[in-house]
Order: structure tokens, then sequence, then C-alpha cells
């Protein structure tokens, strides 16, 4: 036999010792990749059930000094801080006026509405001078904070009330026209809230708190925020709280109350709170002088604000506070279909990927204490990186029992365990709010509750990891930032749509 029949004998004799091999490697790929995807997800939800122990604590001890809190001497009290409410608006024509009015109503000693309209084309501005008979007045523009867009009219009602004050600007999106009012705002507080949300008659109250408790540390405060789609809204108030009919919406619920009333109550007992929801934040408005006011160019500059105050109070040296108040006191109009939640969520996510990248070098650093320690590597880890793992985790983890590299009993106990963490940290939220707040009067209403948590785990989990990892790749693309429309209905006094449509999460710039 000759010399090249004996080397290609002797090739293909190891061909098949060379594919076993290689597939022997794939299949360890796949079990050890299984594998850290199951023990991550354990990880996420055990670290829910910390943050749930937190708040459930503090939950529990709000309950029991709600008796005693004193809410109406301090309203009575006329040495609480003023406080300025800025409301930007852009294409609100269908609540601005239920939205302000509610505002101006709030039970609080001393405060002032600052409605900036950013460039609104439909009737946002149209429906205020109607129901409020506005009037144009001369003014200073302000520039503690520098800003983009161009302030075209300043307006108060012809009475001659100083409660409410309409600014007209130049669309140059949400965060610049939030800087527009800490300008013209004359208080030292300045509250920041979204103009689709409905506030509790003590609201501020609720959120001022902390500031005449601890004056001289406490610079942020931040409220829950809950879904008010299906809910009974009457002279601008929530007269009767219902679960919304549409079953994305009724998921949001838990999501909402998982997030908000224990996840930032736990975060805020670890003094390590990163974020406060740009519909309902209180801030002191000299420190956010001090840094700048918002970023204008971050899709996220709510949570970046907050992020920039830990940061420039660690970098002084001084002595602070940023805290959470677990009422549930403000009520915002969900996203009710897949596209615009979509647009929510992809948003949500490049803000986060943005933000950790512009703050990387707090990132496990032991001169931002616990924020640079613990917050910002649990935000990157189980927050930022989830969809990533989640969805990589959906290809692998069933080609991993395909082929064996996986123990499919194992498999099956780790998502069943994984999916009754899940459950578990939905169920005790409705408790915990069930037990200190009562919201829900009807039993339909916590069935519905109960059935969404369970529905959440199917579907609607996978679109938010989607939504997620497109947020990711459109922060590593640089696209330009779209904040996206979203169509609101508005709210009526029977808990359904009023009819009207109009409203926007922004224009081409926001």
């Amino acid at each position: 036999m000759s010399a090249g029949a004996l080397a290609a004998a002797a090739a293909g004799a190891s061909l098949p010792g060379a594919l076993e091999t290689l597939a022997d490697g794939v299949r360890w790929l796949l079990a050890a990749f299984s594998g850290v995807v199951m023990v991550y997800f354990l990880c996420v939800n055990t670290s829910y059930l910390v943050l749930i122990a937190l708040a459930t604590w503090d939950s529990v001890h709000y309950h029991r000094r709600v008796a005693f809190a004193g809410a109406d001497d301090v309203y009575a009290n006329p040495l609480n801080p003023a406080i300025s409410v800025i409301m930007p608006a852009y294409n609100e024509e269908a609540g601005i006026v239920e939205a302000v009015r509610a505002m101006l109503s709030m039970r609080y000693p001393s405060f002032e509405i600052i409605v900036v309209d950013d460039g609104s084309r439909d009737g946002t501005f149209d429906r205020l001078r109607e129901e409020y008979d506005l009037v144009r007045v001369p003014r200073v523009v302000p520039d503690d904070i520098p800003t983009r867009g161009r302030v075209l009219s300043v307006h108060v009602p012809a009475s001659g009330s100083q409660t409410l004050l309409v600014v007209r600007k130049a669309n140059s999106g949400r965060a610049d026209a939030l800087n527009v009012g800490v300008n013209f705002a004359r208080h030292p507080l300045v509250c920041m809230v979204d103009a689709d949300s409905i506030l509790d008659a003590g609201a501020l109250l609720s959120v001022a708190k902390p500031f005449t408790d601890d004056p001289l540390r406490v610079i942020a405060t931040g409220g829950v925020i809950r879904i008010a789609n299906g809910c009974d809204v009457i002279g601008g108030r929530v007269a009767k709280v219902r679960m919304p009919r549409q079953w994305l919406v009724r998921i949001q619920v838990i999501e909402y109350l998982r997030a908000f009333l224990l996840g930032r109550t736990g975060w805020s007992r670890l003094g390590g709170l990163l974020i406060i929801s740009g519909a309902f934040g209180l801030f002191r408005r000299d420190v956010v002088v001090e840094v700048g006011g918002l970023d204008p160019g971050s899709i996220g500059e709510d949570a970046e604000l907050v992020t920039r105050l830990h940061r420039h109070m660690r970098e002084q040296g001084r002595d602070y506070r940023i805290v959470f108040v677990s009422e549930p006191v403000s009520w915002t109009e969900a996203p009710s279909t897949l596209a615009v939640l979509g647009r929510q969520r992809r948003r949500w996510s490049r803000g986060l990927a943005e933000l950790a990248w512009k703050h990387r070098t707090m990132f496990a650093n032991p001169r931002y204490g616990r924020i640079g320690l613990i917050a910002l590597p649990y935000y990157v880890v189980f927050e930022l990186f989830a969809p990533l793992v989640s969805l990589s985790g959906l290809v692998l983890v069933p080609l991993g029992v395909l082929v064996g590299a996986v123990d499919i009993p194992f498999a099956v106990a780790v998502m069943l365990a994984s999916y009754g963490y899940s459950l578990l940290v939905a169920f005790v939220a409705l408790a915990v709010e069930e037990y200190a707040f009562h919201r829900y009067g009807r039993w339909r209403d916590l069935g519905a509750a109960a059935l969404a948590a369970l529905f959440e785990n199917f579907g609607y989990r996978q679109f938010n990891a989607w939504w997620g990892a497109q947020g990711i790749l459109a922060a590593l693309r640089r696209t330009q930032q779209v904040w996206g429309v979203m169509t609101r209905e508005g709210f009526s006094a029977q808990g359904g749509p009023t009819g009207g449509r109009g409203g926007s999460m922004g224009g081409e710039q926001r």
C-alpha cells in the first residue's frame, strides 16, 4: 500500500474520534453554561427574597406607626419646607387638566405647580389656558442650570394666583424641560412628576416627611408608583382602586408592586437606593443645581441623576441620605399594548446600560461605599445582564437537554424552584401591600392579581428579556435616542378610558 493510501486510512480512522471529542467538548460547555444559568436565576430570586425581608419589616413598622404619624400636625406646620412641583408635558392633552387639578388640590402648607410645556403639538396648552384662564407675563429666565430649549413664554392665571406657573419652550426633551422647571422654581424642594400621573392628596406630606425628620442629611426621596388603569378617577383623585381589565396591564401591576413596594424599599433600608422614578421624586433644589441638573443626553435621566447625587456627595465627603417612602402615593397610566410596552422596556434597558458605562469608575470602588460595592454591581449583574442570560438560557438549556449534557430531572427541579421563587416573591408583594395599605377591596381583584403573577412567567418575562437585549444592543451601537410615542387614553370616573387620544413618551428629541 502506498504512503498516500496509509495516510488517508489513518485520517479516516481518526475522524470519528475527533468528532466524538468535539461533541464531548460541546456537551461539557452546554452543561457548564446550563448550570450557570440555573444558579444565576436562583441567585436573582434569592436576592429578591432578601429585599423582601427588609421591605416587609419596613412595611410592618410603617403600618404600626400610621396612627401616630401626625399627618394633620405636619400639614398645619408652617415651618415645613415649601415645594415646587415641576411637571414636564409633551402632547398630554388627554389628561393634563386632571393632572394639574389633582396637583393643585394637594394637602401641603406651601407649594407651587410649574408646568413646562415642552413644545407640544396638540392642545395641551390650549386645555390649560381654557381651564385656568392663563395670561402671558414677562419673566426673567433664570440660568442656574444650563438648558437647551429656548423659553418661548411664561403664563399665570388671570386671577393672580401664585400657585400655578406654565412655561412654554421649544422641544428639547424631558430632562431639559425639568431643568427649566428647576430654574424657575422658587422653593427649596423640587418635586418632579409626570404629566400623566395622579397623586394622592397626602402625597407631598408623605415624601416631604423625611426632610422634616432629618433636614440636614436627606437630599432626595421617592414614592411608590401604582398603575391607575381600570381605577375610578373622580376630581383628579383615584377614588376606587380596581385591577385593570387587560392581562398585560395586570401583570405590570404585579411587576410594579415587586419593584417599588419591595425592591426599592429594601434598597432604601440598605442605603443603596439608585432609582427614584421620574414619575414622582422630591429633591433638594440646591443639591440638584450643584450637580448641574438632569443630563439631557441620558435616556434614563431619573436614575442617572440619583446616581450622580450619590457620586457627588461621596466625593465631597458629605453625610447624606436618599430615602424611599413606601406609601402608594402616585398613580400612572401603564402601556396597554405590546408595541408601547416594548418601547418602554427597551428604553429602560438602554438607560441602565448607559448609566453603568457613564459611572463605571464607581463599580466595585470602596470610595463609594455601598453604592459602589453592592448596589451598582447588583444592578449590572442581576438587572442589566438578566435579559442576555435569560435569552441564552432559553436556547442553550433545552439544547443541553437534547444532547444529553444536562440531567433532565435536575433541570426540571431547578426550573420549578426558579418559578416557585418568582411566584413567592409576587405573592409576598401582594400580601404586604394588602396588609399595609389594603387598596384592593374586592376578592376578584386579588384573584386576578394572583393569576397575573402566574401568567407572568409564560411569555411576558421572555418578551421583556428580548426587549432588554435590544436596549443593550442600542446602547452599544449608540443609535439615536428616540423615546417613541405612547397613545394615552386618559382617566375617567368609571374606571375606563376617556376615549381621548393623545400624549406621548416624547417627541423626536425625547
